[in-house]
């Protein structure tokens, strides 16, 4: 688009990339104002899971747009927030028996870390150096609110607002055959008696290059924290709803945190909604009689009618349809096109968990690598959005994406790769 005043996000306007208006969505398909289809392979910033517009997504919008399309939340509710919380208490981990809505994967986070550490000052344990710190993982994301900001890795993506950032204790990443050090590192934070809260991204490290550990480790840091009562927020935002071959990522290694965080996938993708889901533990330290002690948080848009509908419309589909055979499918489909790939001299890191494909094309040279843009260039020429970190190219496609689609996605990969190996990618 040309003379538009829109800032958008994670975008340089002084590159002068092109910004397609799209006009309309169904499945896995992108359609533009100047005729162009493209192919959605990143299920539109990793939130669409069955596929644009699902009817009976956009049914339950429609029905209830009808009925009540918003309404102060702090001391008032509705049918589909309640009927959302029965929902999730009965597909999520039995012992989260809390729900508390937002509105962001950001936000999520937010509303967690500040239950982790009103979950110390309640129980009296929050004095001068006591269970105040909170410690994260080496290459960590997780939003970029302050709060969020904070525990994720530091550097391009926040630099500027480093004064406004508090500190944190990191662990390094589980490096195959180096899993202990992470570990060791993790035991050490612990038995400090700083440590309120560890927050991770089980499994997968999205924003940090789509890195991927294995669950032992993942089980392991769970029982380091659980052993020193150090509170385990699982940040699901991105590995939840089935991006990692299960509902939530946790369950591959058995493992249930105090606090859990989901969005992205919560409402299928349509509208914007977040849950922090926490123990009877925290939500007991927070009940009182004192007015003093509640939880303060808030947005005048927590638990929106709509969006919860849109939710509630999710778990049926969860519920009814065969959405983990589907799951199980696209991550068939595409470790079969990604191994033809994985023998190419121009890649490496060929690497798949679920749904989630990756590998890094002609090196390592992070999220600024000016491959990048030259990357995201050749892919929109193709009608594909892939939105490559630097130099890690990922698939993460709607699960209804068909063959033909996906061979596209591929197939445009694979060219890049050749032209790059032959010195003539530009």
């Amino acid at each position: 688009m040309t003379g538009s005043s829109v800032w958008h996000p994670f975008t340089q306007h002084g590159l002068g990339e092109a910004i397609p208006l799209v006009t309309r969505a169904e499945g896995a398909v992108l359609h533009t104002a100047d005729g162009r289809r493209i192919v959605d392979a990143i299920s539109s910033w990793w939130v669409t899971t069955h596929g644009h517009r699902h009817p009976r997504i956009v049914a339950a919008l429609r029905e209830q747009a009808e009925r009540l399309d918003q309404i102060i939340f702090a001391g008032w509710t509705h049918e589909p927030a309640e009927e959302l919380a029965r929902g999730l208490r009965a597909i999520m981990p039995e012992s989260l028996t809390r729900i508390f809505y937002s509105d962001s994967g950001s936000t999520a986070v937010e509303v967690a870390l500040k239950m982790a550490l009103g979950y110390w000052l309640a129980r009296g344990e929050a004095r001068p150096n006591a269970r105040h710190r909170i410690l994260v993982m080496e290459h960590g994301y997780h939003g970029d609110t302050i709060g969020a900001m904070s525990v994720g890795a530091r550097g391009v993506f926040n630099r500027a607002y480093s004064p406004l950032l508090f500190d944190v204790e990191t662990v390094p990443f589980p490096v195959a055959g180096q899993e202990q050090a992470t570990l060791d590192a993790l035991m050490r934070a612990c038995a400090g008696g700083e440590a309120a809260a560890f927050i991770v991204e089980p499994l997968v490290l999205g924003a940090g290059g789509m890195l991927i550990y294995p669950a032992w480790v993942l089980r392991e840091m769970r029982a380091i924290c659980a052993s020193a009562g150090v509170l385990f927020i699982s940040d699901e935002v991105m590995t939840g709803w089935g991006r990692t071959g299960t509902l939530l990522a946790g369950e591959q290694a058995g493992i249930v945190p105090d606090i859990l965080c989901l969005s992205k996938g919560l409402t299928g993708g349509a509208v914007p909604l977040a849950v922090t889901m926490a123990s009877e533990a925290v939500w007991d330290a927070h009940y009182s009689r004192d007015r003093a002690t509640m939880f303060f948080h808030s947005s005048s848009y927590t638990a929106n009618p709509l969006a919860c509908a849109a939710a509630v419309a999710n778990l049926a589909i969860w519920r009814e349809e065969p959405v983990l055979a589907r799951v199980a499918d696209l991550g068939a489909r595409q470790a079969t096109r990604l191994a033809a790939l994985a023998g190419h001299p121009a890649v490496s890191g060929v690497r798949r968990i679920g749904t989630i494909a990756a590998l890094e094309i002609g090196g390592r040279d992070g999220y600024l690598s000016a491959l990048g843009p030259l990357l995201l260039r050749f892919f929109g020429e193709r009608d594909l959005l892939l939105r490559p970190l630097g130099d890690t190219v990922y698939v993460m496609p709607p699960y209804c994406i068909g063959d033909d689609d996906l061979d596209r996605v591929y197939a445009a990969i694979g060219e890049a790769c050749d032209l790059i190996a032959a010195g003539d990618f530009i």
